[in-house]
């Protein structure tokens, strides 16, 4: 072959070549993109079965839930764990409508700075509110652009929340009863698909609220019935112990001046406890009737509203006193007050008043070391607007769990003979008077109550 032949075989065979490899090139690119194209659907097809498995999930925690609890604390603490871990958030809320006053409540709070149990915000504020009212879940990636968005609690909490999902309980028929609030997902931003996994729990959710509301209805109709029985039996037995102190008064009246006549030794110190027993017996008999009438009312679907009239704090406190004094003293627990005279004349119910008071303190002598020290103190917030009493003690104090639960509709206790029943007592003696009620305690240290009362109580709602 002549030199200018093998130039030209030469140039053919590097030409053909370069065609060999860019078609190779460009073969394995189709064969990759059909393949990538292939694979799309598969992907698509794992997403899906990985939402599936997550729903799924979240359904059979959620069922655990609904099958294994009946006390609506448990209830609402487990659901918002649950929540919060089938999607990865950091801090979440359950607040639960209050018909009485028109807002929602917190009922359960799980973050870094979670928000305190028993906050409320109006029903009608926020997005919240907006969930409440709508019926309708809302997903929000960027919270601070939302203008609904109710900063006070951020500002009370010192939190800070990015992205949100609210989605609303609802009973079977419908009716709204709270909203489950769902905040900052840890690896990325809540969407639609956690709204789907939030949609199963919050229905299973409303469904264990709504059981364990109805358990404690069933429980209190039986403990209505037992009621009647009760009282009616309690106001048979009192009648002979109310006649009986009165009789023994009249002989204690006639008999005593006999032996101070005589000098006999200590027969005027001992007439004088005498009849300040019998006046405990009498004044208390008389107080239990009352009580007894208004359960019986009570079970009859009869309630009797508060009777307003003048009211001083120190006649109550000293009147709660003089039947708790010999209780204390078996306990070596002192009483005393502070401030309570310069209190000024509030409109209350004496009765109901004398109740609360009554609860707060024979509640506390039992909790408190021999030598210990009850105090009722009293001071004006604003002249004309009400008055903060104050009931501390320097007994053994409550543990966070039972004091953040002891305003709530049910009852608790730590003691085997307790009912859990005083605190809620107290409570709905200051919402009566349109008042608040709030408690600071540490175990070991001792139990404060704070009863924030105005001077004039509200008009009744109609």
């Amino acid at each position: 072959m002549n030199h200018v032949g093998k130039s030209v075989w030469d140039s053919s065979r590097t030409f053909i070549g370069d065609i060999s490899v860019e078609f190779e090139c460009k073969s394995s690119s189709f064969q990759i993109s059909v393949t990538e194209r292939r694979k799309e659907p598969r992907r698509i097809e794992d997403r899906g079965l990985i939402q599936r498995n997550r729903e799924l999930e979240a359904a059979c925690r959620m069922t655990e839930v609904l099958f294994q609890n009946f006390h609506t604390d448990e209830v609402v603490k487990k659901i918002l764990t649950t929540a919060l871990e089938v999607v990865g958030a950091e801090s979440g809320s359950i607040l639960l409508a209050s018909q009485d006053s028109e807002e929602l409540v917190f009922r359960h709070s799980i973050g870094a700075r979670p928000v305190e149990i028993g906050t409320a915000i109006p029903w009608d504020k926020g997005i919240a509110g907006a969930v409440f009212h709508s019926g309708q879940p809302i997903v929000i990636p960027d919270v601070k652009r939302d203008q609904r968005h109710y900063k006070a609690i951020d500002e009370l909490t010192e939190h800070v929340t990015r992205d949100m999902v609210a989605l609303p309980l609802k009973r079977w028929e419908g009716n709204p009863i709270g909203v489950l609030e769902v905040l900052n997902k840890r690896e990325s931003l809540l969407d639609e698909e956690d709204v789907a996994i939030l949609t199963i729990v919050s229905a299973l959710a409303a469904s264990s609220i709504e059981q364990s509301r109805l358990y404690r209805e069933a429980k209190l109709a039986v403990i209505l019935g037992m009621l009647g029985d009760v009282s009616h039996d309690i106001k048979n037995m009192l009648m002979p112990v109310l006649s009986g102190a009165q009789l023994l008064e009249d002989e204690l009246d006639e008999q005593f001046p006999r032996l101070m006549e005589v000098k006999m030794k200590g027969a005027e110190t001992s007439y004088a406890n005498c009849q300040e027993l019998t006046r405990m017996i009498v004044n208390n008999a008389r107080r239990i009737q009352r009580r007894v009438r208004e359960i019986a009312d009570a079970v009859k679907g009869v309630t009797s509203p508060p009777h307003f009239a003048p009211c001083l704090i120190s006649t109550v406190v000293r009147a709660v006193f003089a039947t708790l004094k010999t209780y204390a003293a078996e306990h070596a627990v002192l009483l005393e007050t502070d401030g309570l005279d310069t209190l000024p004349v509030i409109e209350a119910d004496e009765h109901r008043l004398f109740t609360a008071f009554y609860n707060l303190i024979s509640n506390a002598i039992p909790e408190i070391p021999g030598g210990g020290l009850i105090s009722v103190s009293g001071e004006e917030n604003n002249p004309g607007e009400g008055i903060l009493i104050t009931v501390s003690d320097n007994g053994q104090g409550m543990c966070p769990d039972v004091r953040d639960r002891l305003f709530h509709s049910e009852a608790i206790t730590t003691k085997q003979e307790g009912t859990g029943l005083g605190t809620k007592i107290v409570k709905d003696v200051v919402d009566a008077h349109g008042g608040r009620i709030d408690v600071e305690s540490e175990l070991g240290v001792g139990t404060t109550f704070y009863l924030h009362l105005p001077v004039h109580p509200p008009a009744p709602r109609l």
